[in-house]
């Protein structure tokens, strides 16, 4: 509690819970990844194929690996905040933090929460628990999504690089510029709840602090244990209906393939009857990529993009960007992976130079224009775009209407944010 030593102890403590949060649940997190996929390819290969195997591999496998995946950094969250509270140090942690956030009516209890919504905001809204006061502490779960996770992270890293392909520092600037404008738009939207729905007197923050001691780690692992399996009992199955639904959306209904794809394929059959293998993968490839793009353009969720386009042109997104919008409602990863296919028909590694040069329907304007970018970079740091996040906001607020006032206030405000920065952008002269 030192005015300068404590200030700066408290700044390594929670770099290191950070820092923690961020790598040591990596490996766990792509051990299960992995493992899922393989699962899900384990299931194409051994089942015959038909709708039942494409929804268990792609629908039932794929929403349950989208779940579990953030067990890892839900665990560790809980573990490293068990250690601190048994060590006694997560009260002065609070008791310095509360006069930077008391302007804000938010107090201490509230900064762990925020920090650790930038690694995921589920176990942010999870740990929101130990806030005493119900009014701030639903004002915190609130504006957790605020702060910029880690599945923001590719979206950022596409849309910076594709502004700024040679110029490192500026995309650096433009990565941090993300991060700045979340936590501002967190602190300033606790702000106007705290003055209007959320409005209240707060509790002083008094706090006994206990001496120094050991802790404990057969508590702190039951705690990390009963609280994963709480995230996985309560949120999963939302979380699992959900992305069988979005499953459903992108896989009908089934097309026939376009004429220039049967035409490779029959290219490609005919390569390899004459033993050029290498014509025959490239004639293949070029025609899965087709059927990939075509498949996703008349499906419900294409159609749902056009639909949806006029709502979104404002922005300077055509159907194509809007479909990504729209499937990264799910989660926010998702968006490069679905730009990957809808403009490219590929979806791996090294595909940022296809999307550079991806082109709209008058196969003149690209499809990632500044003005798109920026807006999206906008749009992407504000929008409120992981459903498991609603969920869990819905079982910790007590309430699905709370999850309802977080996405609507965090939609109208992304939209309404970037529609202007697109707005000024076209006044500037960029295109």
């Amino acid at each position: 509690t030192h005015p300068v030593l404590g200030v700066g102890a408290f700044v390594l403590i929670m770099a290191g819970l950070f820092y923690a949060l961020f790598s040591l649940a990596q490996v766990p997190m792509h051990l299960i990844d992995t493992a899922f996929a393989a699962l899900g390819q384990w299931v194409q290969t051994v089942m015959p194929g038909g709708l039942v195997r494409e929804m268990l591999s792609d629908g039932v496998i794929a929403g349950i690996g989208a779940t579990v995946i953030f067990l890892p950094q839900i665990c560790l969250l809980f573990f490293l905040i068990s250690i601190l509270e048994d060590t006694g140090y997560l009260a002065r942690a609070a008791l310095l933090m509360d006069r930077v956030l008391r302007p804000f009516g938010l107090r201490g209890h509230s900064f762990l929460p925020l920090l650790s919504s930038h690694a995921c905001a589920l176990p942010g809204i999870m740990s929101a628990r130990c806030i005493p006061d119900p009014r701030e502490r639903l004002a915190t779960i609130l504006v957790a999504p605020f702060m910029t996770c880690s599945a923001r992270l590719p979206v950022y890293v596409l849309l910076t690089t594709l502004l700024f392909p040679d110029r490192p520092l500026l995309a650096a600037l433009a990565f941090i510029g993300c991060y700045a404008l979340g936590m501002v738009a967190g602190v300033l939207s606790a702000l106007a709840a705290r003055r209007t729905i959320l409005r209240g007197d707060s509790r002083p923050l008094a706090l006994e602090l206990p001496t120094y001691k050991w802790p404990s780690l057969r508590t702190a692992v039951i705690s990390a244990v009963d609280r994963g399996w709480g995230f996985v009992r309560n949120a999963g199955t939302n979380i699992l209906a959900i992305c069988i639904l979005l499953w459903w959306l992108g896989a009908f209904p089934v097309v026939a393939p376009p004429a220039r794809a049967v035409e490779l394929r029959s290219q490609a059959a005919e390569f390899q009857r004459q033993g050029f293998e290498a014509d025959a993968d490239a004639a293949s490839n070029e025609a899965a990529a087709l059927e990939a793009m075509h498949a996703r353009r008349e499906s419900f969720l294409g159609h749902l993009g056009r639909a949806a386009e006029p709502v979104f042109a404002p922005l300077g997104f055509d159907w194509q960007l809007t479909v990504g919008v729209l499937a990264s409602f799910a989660a926010r990863e998702v968006f490069v992976s679905t730009m990957s296919v809808v403009t490219t028909g590929i979806d791996g590694e090294g595909v940022a130079e296809e999307l550079r040069t991806a082109v709209r329907d008058d196969g003149r304007t690209p499809v990632f224009t500044a003005r798109a970018c920026w807006t999206l970079l906008v749009y992407y740091v504000l929008a409120m775009q992981c459903l498991p996040t609603l969920a869990v906001t819905a079982r910790e607020s007590g309430h699905v209407k709370w999850a309802l006032v977080q996405l609507g206030w965090m939609s109208v405000l992304a939209y309404g944010c970037a529609w202007l920065v697109g707005l000024l952008l076209r006044a500037g002269g960029v295109a």
